[in-house]
């Protein structure tokens, strides 16, 4: 069947935005295919540095013939009414046959009728590429040569090849261009099944047919079209280069992902750091080969960083990439001199005598400077010190010296290593390693896949430096919202988080909340700062579960209770609910409990007051229901010690013995009986069933 092929050549899109790119463009254009009723087996999108590609597979070549219907005002509604229907629709009357008259619902109606013919495939398309084009949703976007159009840099040509031949596009590209003035400002037929290659290894015309045409086409004249693949063969040159010095290459995906969109024909070399800067700490040494260069650093067989790099060429020479690795290894040399430079200077200075610098760093115009930030954590840090098991005055030397690197010239010029250099001048300084770790580590983490600080000492500044933020910023209102999270909170609540539970930390919330807050602002409506925090808390740690496959129900379920602000032991609570659910005793009583929880709210609407209450003994006929009354008051007691033990596992065995007396009491006794007495007392039976269930989680969250 028919394909279609479009290529879109501009000068250098960033490696960032190509990935989303190319789903944008295989997203638009299937929509406007579908929307066309067009149908079609496959759609790929690729993306280069220089362009971005699609093909479509199994495409009709024309459209059907289709009708569209629109339904009218009734007949005999007021003529205004009818007459503004035909307006609508470009008429001026209603008149057959374009309008029908059809019963809807024991009433006529007039419907609109509009028959549309098919038409050519091509002709379609050439309005869906334009549309596409012409639409593109670039994050960032210019234009240029005073065109309309907008793209992420300029085009330079478009390829658009439908059944094997051309589509002619009116699209304008280089108004003010002589030779597009010649040719009326549009895109010829001719141009649009020409291509070209490589900007400097095939910079000739290529003329393609079809997709399998193009990529060989494309292939031979060094580009490698596919992403996956360019990626894969970087992958593969680095690693049998770095096999041949006998190293192996430091894993970097983020670096690998960018690279590849940096070149078209990707060719690794090898080049050589000068040893004169090989005392260097190495996080710099792969800072500075990353960050400016794109360089992959290497290690040798021992783990330690090897006096080489890799660097990823677009380019194939006749002296195999010889003067590109010597431009390379001058450009890294004069950055390695800097580095130097800001290492050497950097010593002179004890971090001790930097923090007075922290005065002039503005945090926050309404919170302070980071001098200001760092007294109120180096207070905090101790208050929290002992509860994380580290010492209080080692938790105020670190807090107190954990800032004073940003006033560093290394962190200056590399400002992703802060924390990391103050860990380096400390350990120069002669500091204990426990003390340099917490420096390095109170920033920690940083993401979901960053290690989370172990060391009691790291901890009590991490959770200080996070929860300081977290209660300054709520304090003056700018909070996230929405999509927008300026101040990074939301990261900073998850750190929180992770800190808290995979340290196993039993400490509670509200108190240090309470406590980061007074320090503040002793004046502060706490109340209101903290509960604003605890919701915001609860709502990260519902996504932190979420992310791990834990059912939201469960996570709504213990949530329900409120008053929890200890994180281990909600954790466990949800664990506990979920083994209890996942039993057959669980699974039942939890569609018992659904039962007498909607009988409840049925009936308590209806009666317009509450049922809850103890149930009187003396009115319970049936041995069901003096069976279901003993168990409800023996499983509320076996779980309400449970509980003060914090054994759930225990709790919810206590709940698993309802279920034969509940199903019994569902079973043989009718709750909404004729005798008023009676039913009260029953449902009063079904309020406690409730309560009880209720000590350990809101069952009526929970799904199923």
């Amino acid at each position: 069947m028919p394909e279609l092929l479009l290529e879109i050549l501009s000068e250098e899109i960033p490696a960032r935005m190509q990935a989303r790119a190319a789903e944008d463009l295989k997203r638009l254009v299937s929509e406007k295919l579908t929307a066309e009723k067009l149908a079609f087996t496959e759609v790929r999108a690729f993306a280069t540095p220089r362009r971005l590609a699609l093909v479509v597979d199994g495409l009709p070549e024309g459209t059907p013939d289709r009708v569209e219907e629109k339904r009218g005002p009734r007949v005999g509604a007021p003529q205004p009414q009818l007459d503004g229907f035909a307006k609508k629709l470009g008429r001026t009357e209603l008149i057959s046959p374009d309008f029908e008259r059809r019963n809807v619902g024991g009433a006529e109606h007039w419907f609109f009728i509009e028959r549309i013919a098919g038409r050519g495939t091509d002709r379609a398309i050439a309005e869906i590429v334009q549309e596409t084009v012409l639409g593109f949703p670039w994050p960032k976007s210019m234009c240029w040569a005073g065109n309309k159009l907008r793209w992420v840099r300029p085009i330079k040509r478009i390829l658009a090849v439908f059944n094997g031949a051309a589509i002619t596009l009116e699209i304008e590209l280089f108004p003010g261009d002589a030779e597009a003035l010649r040719q009326g400002l549009t895109l010829q037929s001719v141009d649009l099944m020409k291509t070209v290659g490589h900007r400097f290894l095939a910079p000739q015309e290529i003329t393609v047919t079809g997709f399998a045409d193009y990529q060989r086409k494309l292939k031979k004249a060094y580009v490698i079209l596919d992403p996956a693949e360019r990626r894969a063969e970087i992958e593969r040159q680095a690693e049998a280069e770095a096999k041949k010095h006998g190293l192996t290459v430091k894993r970097d995906e983020a670096l690998l992902d960018e690279v590849t969109g940096l070149v078209e024909w990707p060719v690794v070399l090898c080049g050589k750091i000068d040893p004169a800067f090989m005392g260097l700490p190495p996080e710099v040494l792969t800072t500075a080969m990353r960050a400016h260069q794109k360089y992959f650093a290497l290690s040798g067989p021992n783990g330690n960083l090897a006096p080489r790099f890799l660097v990823v060429a677009n380019m194939e020479t006749k002296d195999q990439g010889a003067a590109i690795v010597a431009g390379n290894e001058r450009v890294l040399r004069a950055r390695l001199a800097d580095a130097k430079f800001f290492w050497d200077q950097d010593r002179k200075v004890k971090l001790a005598d930097r923090v007075p610098v922290l005065k002039v760093i503005v945090f926050h115009a309404k919170l302070g400077t980071v001098a200001d930030k760092m007294d109120r954590v180096r207070a905090l840090a101790a208050e929290i010190a002992p509860l994380v098991g580290a010492d209080p005055e080692r938790a105020r030397l670190a807090a107190s010296l954990a800032k004073a690197d940003l006033t560093a010239g290394m962190v200056g010029e590399f400002p992703e290593l802060q924390g990391l250099m103050g860990r380096y001048y400390a350990l120069a300084e002669g500091e204990n390693p426990d003390l340099a770790e917490a420096i390095a580590e109170h920033y920690s983490p940083l993401g979901p896949n960053d290690r989370c600080p172990s060391a009691p000492l790291s901890v009590a500044v991490a959770l200080a430096d996070k929860l300081d933020t977290l209660v300054g910023f709520f304090a003056i209102d700018e909070k996230p919202t929405g999509s927008k999270d300026p101040f990074a909170l939301r990261r900073a609540a998850l750190g929180v988080i992770r800190l808290i539970v995979e340290n196993g930390l039993r400490l509670s919330l509200t108190r240090v909340l309470g406590e980061a807050l007074r320090l503040l602002r002793p004046d502060a409506k706490a109340p209101s700062v903290i509960a604003e925090l605890l919701d915001f808390f609860a709502d990260r740690l519902k996504v932190a579960l979420r992310e791990k496959g834990v059912r939201h129900d469960l996570i709504a379920a213990v949530f329900a209770l409120g008053g929890e602000d200890d994180l281990v032991r909600l954790l466990a609570r949800v664990d506990a609910l979920k083994a209890f659910l996942d039993g057959e005793d669980g699974a039942n009583l939890l569609t018992a409990s659904k039962r007498a929880i909607n009988i409840l709210r049925i009936e308590e609407k209806k009666d317009n007051h509450s049922h809850d209450g103890a149930a009187d003994t003396a009115l319970l006929k049936q041995d069901e229901e003096r069976d279901l009354n003993e168990a409800l008051a023996l499983a509320r007691e076996v779980a309400a010690q449970a509980l003060k033990g914090e054994d759930f596992a225990a709790a919810m065995a206590a709940l698993a013995r309802l279920r034969r007396p509940v199903d019994a009491f569902f079973d043989r006794v009718t709750v909404n009986c004729p005798e008023a007495d009676l039913r009260a007392n029953r449902l009063r039976l079904l309020s406690r069933i409730r309560a009880t269930l209720g000590t350990v989680a809101d069952f009526s969250k929970i799904e199923g």
